[in-house]
Protein backbone atom coordinates (compact mmCIF):
# COMPACT_ATOMS: atom_id res chain seq x y z
CA UNK A 1 0.00 0.00 0.00
CA UNK A 2 1.48 3.38 -0.97
CA UNK A 3 2.02 6.23 1.46
CA UNK A 4 -0.19 9.23 0.73
CA UNK A 5 1.10 12.70 1.71
CA UNK A 6 -1.10 15.81 1.64
CA UNK A 7 -0.16 19.48 1.99
CA UNK A 8 3.51 18.66 1.56
CA UNK A 9 6.42 21.06 1.31
CA UNK A 10 10.18 20.57 1.49
CA UNK A 11 10.14 20.09 5.26
CA UNK A 12 6.93 18.24 6.14
CA UNK A 13 3.48 16.98 5.25
CA UNK A 14 0.41 18.14 7.15
CA UNK A 15 -1.23 14.72 6.60
CA UNK A 16 0.32 11.30 6.01
CA UNK A 17 -1.94 8.29 5.39
CA UNK A 18 -0.63 4.74 5.44
CA UNK A 19 -2.38 1.38 5.97
CA UNK A 20 -5.58 2.88 7.35
CA UNK A 21 -3.84 5.25 9.75
CA UNK A 22 -3.76 9.06 9.50
CA UNK A 23 -0.87 11.01 10.98
CA UNK A 24 -1.17 14.77 11.37
CA UNK A 25 1.75 17.13 11.80
CA UNK A 26 1.70 19.16 14.99
CA UNK A 27 -1.12 21.69 14.82
CA UNK A 28 -1.39 25.14 16.39
CA UNK A 29 -3.96 27.92 16.36
CA UNK A 30 -4.02 30.90 14.00
CA UNK A 31 -4.20 33.79 16.48
CA UNK A 32 -1.01 33.52 18.48
CA UNK A 33 -1.94 36.60 20.49
CA UNK A 34 -4.94 34.72 21.94
CA UNK A 35 -5.07 32.93 25.28
CA UNK A 36 -4.93 29.20 25.85
CA UNK A 37 -8.65 28.57 25.35
CA UNK A 38 -8.81 30.32 21.97
CA UNK A 39 -5.55 28.79 20.76
CA UNK A 40 -6.86 25.35 21.78
CA UNK A 41 -10.18 25.91 19.97
CA UNK A 42 -8.41 27.03 16.79
CA UNK A 43 -6.01 24.09 16.98
CA UNK A 44 -8.89 21.63 17.33
CA UNK A 45 -10.67 23.29 14.37
CA UNK A 46 -7.51 22.77 12.27
CA UNK A 47 -7.37 19.14 13.36
CA UNK A 48 -11.02 18.55 12.40
CA UNK A 49 -10.45 20.15 8.99
CA UNK A 50 -7.38 18.01 8.28
CA UNK A 51 -9.07 14.83 9.49
CA UNK A 52 -12.00 15.49 7.12
CA UNK A 53 -9.55 16.00 4.25
CA UNK A 54 -7.96 12.66 5.13
CA UNK A 55 -11.35 10.92 5.16
CA UNK A 56 -11.88 10.51 8.88
CA UNK A 57 -13.14 12.45 11.92
CA UNK A 58 -12.41 13.11 15.57
CA UNK A 59 -14.30 10.02 16.75
CA UNK A 60 -11.53 7.95 15.09
CA UNK A 61 -8.59 9.62 16.86
CA UNK A 62 -6.31 6.97 18.34
CA UNK A 63 -3.75 9.07 20.16
CA UNK A 64 -2.86 12.69 20.85
CA UNK A 65 0.24 14.32 22.24
CA UNK A 66 -0.45 17.74 23.76
CA UNK A 67 2.48 20.14 24.05
CA UNK A 68 1.93 23.06 26.41
CA UNK A 69 4.26 26.02 26.80
CA UNK A 70 3.36 26.26 30.50
CA UNK A 71 1.65 23.16 31.84
CA UNK A 72 0.95 24.70 35.25
CA UNK A 73 -0.72 27.81 33.83
CA UNK A 74 -2.50 26.28 30.83
CA UNK A 75 -3.45 22.65 31.59
CA UNK A 76 -6.89 23.46 33.03
CA UNK A 77 -7.81 25.92 30.26
CA UNK A 78 -6.73 23.55 27.51
CA UNK A 79 -8.63 20.67 29.14
CA UNK A 80 -11.83 22.73 29.45
CA UNK A 81 -11.86 23.26 25.68
CA UNK A 82 -10.74 19.69 24.96
CA UNK A 83 -13.48 18.21 27.19
CA UNK A 84 -16.22 20.20 25.42
CA UNK A 85 -14.84 19.26 21.97
CA UNK A 86 -14.43 15.52 22.39
CA UNK A 87 -17.57 13.35 22.26
CA UNK A 88 -18.22 11.09 25.24
CA UNK A 89 -16.91 7.56 24.89
CA UNK A 90 -14.21 8.15 22.25
CA UNK A 91 -11.29 9.44 24.32
CA UNK A 92 -7.97 8.61 22.64
CA UNK A 93 -4.74 7.64 24.32
CA UNK A 94 -3.20 10.96 25.32
CA UNK A 95 -0.02 12.41 26.77
CA UNK A 96 0.47 16.01 27.83
CA UNK A 97 3.93 17.50 28.24
CA UNK A 98 5.43 20.90 28.80
CA UNK A 99 7.63 21.92 25.89
CA UNK A 100 9.49 24.85 24.44
CA UNK A 101 7.60 25.38 21.19
CA UNK A 102 8.90 26.81 17.91
CA UNK A 103 7.51 30.32 18.54
CA UNK A 104 7.23 31.93 21.97
CA UNK A 105 3.59 32.99 21.36
CA UNK A 106 2.42 29.41 20.80
CA UNK A 107 0.79 28.13 23.98
CA UNK A 108 -0.41 24.73 22.72
CA UNK A 109 0.43 22.29 19.93
CA UNK A 110 -1.29 18.96 19.29
CA UNK A 111 -0.01 15.96 17.36
CA UNK A 112 -2.69 13.45 16.29
CA UNK A 113 -2.87 9.89 15.00
CA UNK A 114 -6.28 8.65 13.77
CA UNK A 115 -7.78 5.65 12.04
CA UNK A 116 -9.66 5.73 8.77
CA UNK A 117 -13.22 4.42 9.20
CA UNK A 118 -13.88 0.83 8.16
Amino acid sequence: MPIQRLHTDARMSQIVIHRGTVYLAGQVGEDLSAGIEQQTRETLENIERLLRQAGTEKQHILSVTVYLKDIEADFAGMNAVWDSWLPTGVAPARATVEARLCEPEILVELSVVAALPD
